[in-house]
């Protein structure tokens, strides 16, 4: 259905209609979500075959799904009658959500008074919650400081029907995420309906998956999203190498030695990054599993797994799309839309390659930037 659905997805820049039902039914939208409200709670490794399998069919699809997997995580940070209110009591609730550069949310009686412009909101189309992520200030303006002297942040969830939407999502590729623009003025939110990201702070659930982290989780879904891609690319090529005999030759490209030993290459080395990234989810959800909770060295771990997994898919789906030559480039070919989605993926923050930057000062014992790891 995923993949059936991708040229309607494509054309509308959303969801299709009877994908979503059938999304929601099958509880896609769920599957980070606490058992508590009524969510299937399932573990990282899982969430990636999940996600990868989607993204064969249809990169934007997974994308929405691994980003609203990592923000449905949130029920665990919400008090139990707010968390059933956003999520729990609709079986349709979706939450999305993006960065904002020029926010506020000031302290008043109640809870916050929210201004600001939100963008990246990756499925807010179909979202029924959105998570405005804010700085905290005081009711005279000035910035409220928590115990290490560093502005407190929040994220405000508000319904989707509250916000003014801007469409701006005209991209290259993952065009059906839908990664819009939204605002609110002034607009009040109740401080029970506000978050932490800080996990280990207001984390009410016990379960492994909550001692680990929405920012892992999203390292891990979006490395799916684009092994998923690699996958599908990579197949699309080897069915028509068979056959395609390119202008001037004698043999098909499955003959040529040069694309021969490519492909090789791209196979092994997508496998490769895949095996490592799973292969340090499994040791660490061990520990998880054990009752620990996700230490510095392994997040660092993941981040570099990902952000290498991310990459290697990226090499794979240029290898196939410079060896299919014109064929690939019509948009009624597969690796056409391959080409375009992987590369809006590696521009996106999970693949920035900075990242190993981060790993590599962290290995060597330098200081290094966590903010994202």
């Amino acid at each position: 259905m995923v993949a059936a659905a991708a040229d309607e997805t494509e054309e509308r820049r959303r969801l299709a209609p009877a994908l979503l039902d059938k999304l929601h039914e099958a509880k896609m939208f769920r599957l980070l979500m606490p058992r508590t409200t009524g969510g299937i709670e399932t573990d990282p490794i899982t969430f990636f075959h999940v996600i990868e399998t989607i993204s064969s069919g249809d990169a934007s699809t997974a994308w929405c799904l691994s980003q609203a997997g990592g923000c449905s995580m949130s029920a665990a940070y919400l008090d139990l009658p707010v968390a059933q209110e956003i999520f729990g009591n609709d079986p349709r609730a979706v939450l999305a959500w993006g960065p904002g550069p020029k926010v506020k949310a000031v302290e008043c009686e109640g809870g916050y008074k929210v201004t600001g412009v939100w963008a990246f909101a990756s499925g807010g189309r179909h979202a029924t919650w959105l998570g405005a992520h804010c700085p905290i200030y005081r009711a005279d303006g000035s910035p409220r400081l928590g115990d290490n002297g560093k502005q407190l942040e929040r994220t405000m969830l508000v319904r989707s029907t509250d916000v003014e939407w801007t469409d701006i999502w005209h991209t290259v590729g993952l065009r059906a995420t839908a990664s819009d623009q939204f605002a609110l003025n002034d607009f009040f939110v109740k401080a029970d309906h506000s978050i932490t990201r800080d996990f280990d702070k207001e984390c009410r659930e016990s379960g492994p998956l909550y001692r680990m982290g929405a920012g892992t989780c999203y390292q891990v879904g979006f490395s799916g999203v684009a092994c998923g891609i690699a996958k599908a690319a990579l197949d699309d090529f080897i069915d028509m190498a068979r056959n395609k005999v390119p202008r001037g030759a004698k043999y098909p490209l499955r003959d040529n030695a040069v694309v021969q030993s490519n492909i090789a290459q791209a196979v092994i080395n997508v496998r490769a990054a895949r095996a490592y990234l799973l292969q340090s989810m499994a040791a660490i959800w061990k520990d998880l599993q054990a009752g620990k909770t996700i230490s510095v060295e392994q997040r660092i771990v993941i981040r570099g797994a990902a952000t290498n997994a991310i990459h290697k898919a990226r090499e794979a789906v240029d290898t196939v799309y410079n060896a299919a030559g014109a064929t690939a480039i019509f948009e009624n070919q597969p690796l056409e839309r391959r080409f375009r989605d992987i590369h809006t993926v590696t521009q996106q923050l999970q693949g920035r390659l900075s990242h190993f930057e981060t790993v590599g000062a962290f290995m060597l014992g330098a200081e290094a930037d966590l903010t994202f790891v």
